[in-house]
């Protein structure tokens, strides 16, 4: 029989307080993270005004918590866990871009299958969050990989890049609470808690 609860992680006991920046995502296959490092490596080379993220860095965010304490992320978790939600298939797009103006502020891969599936993921997971007491998700979801953020604050000139690969789809088995720690080489992430999907 198929274990719905949450899988803690780490050393930290449950009932800790503190904040911590955290946000919820899936993460990448191995295989896809190997392929997309390359891809990206040729990217950084085109387009130097993006910031692009490492591959070990690479997932399909869910829903970004902002600063929380520890418990009321965990909180979210488990519930969330306890909705047993459901995998699905996801299989990565094309590249594009979000525009202000004419300057480019984030370039990503989109989501060709699953979208809706994960929107649906998304969905519970928000209304988990705003039953803490969360402020609502004013933007519409979007399911999209990120892959680099301008370093000019106001953007910079949309890049041309290549085709990316044609990676298979594959099956998420968990959808992982993560805690951003912020540094002077950029975001870590550590895996606090995981939700298996069925």
């Amino acid at each position: 029989m198929a274990s719905w609860s949450a899988r803690r992680l780490g050393a930290e006991p449950l009932g800790e307080t503190g904040l911590v920046r955290a946000f919820f995502g899936l993460p990448l296959p191995e295989p896809h993270r190997a392929v997309l490092d390359g891809y990206i490596a040729e990217c950084a080379s085109l387009a130097p005004d993006f910031r692009w993220t490492p591959a070990a860095n690479l997932h399909l965010t869910v829903r970004f918590l902002g600063q929380v304490e520890l418990r009321v992320a965990v909180g979210i978790a488990e519930r969330v866990a306890a909705t047993r939600p459901r995998s699905f298939e996801v299989r990565l797009g094309d590249v594009g871009v979000f525009k202000r103006g004419r300057l480019a502020r984030v370039v990503w891969l989109g989501v060709v299958g699953g979208e809706t599936e994960m929107a649906e993921l998304a969905a519970v997971v928000e209304i988990e969050c705003v039953r803490e007491g969360l402020e609502p998700e004013r933007r519409r979801f979007s399911a999209h990989l990120t892959l680099a953020r301008a370093r000019p604050r106001d953007g910079a000139r949309p890049p041309s890049l290549a085709a990316p690969p044609d990676l298979p789809a594959w099956r998420p088995s968990e959808l992982v609470l993560y805690r951003s720690h912020l540094g002077r080489g950029g975001s870590v992430y550590e895996p606090l808690q995981t939700v298996r999907l069925g």
